[in-house]
């Protein structure tokens, strides 16, 4: 797949590539008119936001369902990543591309944090997916950051720059989140699959040795990437993976003592503590009773 891959390797290279002046060295705004690309695949070597312009039949490569907005979609690339739109176009035919390069934001607020922002780590099919008037929000960003860049450059351009294009993410975590909550349903069926993925995982004896499902083993059989299944169970739960798992391992010690030939110990050990005490201790914490008195209790 190479040679079939696109490498821009920086701003001004991209302004060439898709026909646009170059008004800033290391950010520029660029309107998709039918890019028309020998290669399958393009890469670029900085950070990349597309606003896809919609039709009846263009994002659904972008994981777009029926209970999502259709007006516009969003999708963000880290430095390096390799995008294609689909197996007809490596772009898309309309809309909007913003690039930056990560020294755009050196010395700025936003290169201490950007990594926060984590849809750029996202898969394309984890798009984000815009009402009308999400559409237009974003659209104002964007004309914002196209008039600064028309300014002539000075001390203060990357400033402005970097913090009209953090006020542009901040808006799309607001609606990322939004998205969550029109995805309900959808994201309930996933939190059925991961508890039985996670109940599969206690019972097949694997925590006896210590080791623990991590986001990318959780992920994987979702159909999700780490990222986007990270943000999802924090929305929908309050809790980090660990501490789900925590959730779910105290679960089944509760299931497990009210077994006849189980002792605390022997509890432990299934589940993975490094020792009975370590196990009473965290049981005694989270429900209030020590696993003795709640298998008394019970009984």
């Amino acid at each position: 797949m190479g040679k079939d891959i696109l490498d821009i390797k920086d701003v001004c290279e991209c302004n060439r590539c898709l026909g646009s002046r170059t008004l800033h060295p290391q950010a520029s705004l660029i309107n998709l008119e039918s890019p028309n690309f020998e290669q399958d695949f393009v890469k670029f070597e900085f950070y990349a936001i597309l606003l896809i312009e919609d039709s009846t039949d263009n994002c659904n490569c972008c994981g777009r369902r029926y209970y999502d907005f259709s007006n516009a979609t969003m999708v963000f690339l880290t430095p390096g990543e390799v995008f294609r739109m689909n197996a007809e176009n490596t772009l898309p035919d309309k809309g909007l591309l913003l690039a930056f390069h990560p020294d755009l934001l050196f010395h700025t607020a936003l290169n201490n944090h950007i990594d926060n922002y984590t849809f750029f780590f996202y898969r394309k099919e984890e798009a984000l997916h815009l009402s009308q008037w999400e559409k237009a929000i974003v659209i104002r960003c964007f004309e914002a950051i196209g008039r600064e860049l028309h300014h002539d450059i000075d001390s203060h351009s990357s400033t402005l720059i970097s913090r009209l294009i953090e006020l542009l993410l901040d808006y799309c975590s607001r609606f990322y989140e939004r998205q969550f909550i029109t995805r309900e349903e959808k994201n309930k069926t996933l939190l059925k699959e991961l508890n039985s993925l996670i109940n599969d995982y206690i019972a097949s004896g694997r925590m006896r040795q210590g080791t623990f499902p991590t986001p990318e083993y959780c992920s994987e059989p979702l159909n999700l990437s780490p990222a986007y299944f990270k943000d999802l169970l924090k929305f929908e739960t309050g809790k980090t993976l660990e501490e789900h798992v925590q959730q779910k391992r105290l679960e089944a010690a509760r299931r497990l003592l009210l077994e006849a030939d189980n002792t605390p110990a022997s509890v432990a050990r299934q589940l993975g503590f490094p020792n009975v005490h370590k196990f009473s201790h965290i049981f005694k914490k989270i429900t209030g009773t020590s696993p003795n008195a709640y298998r008394d209790s019970q009984n």
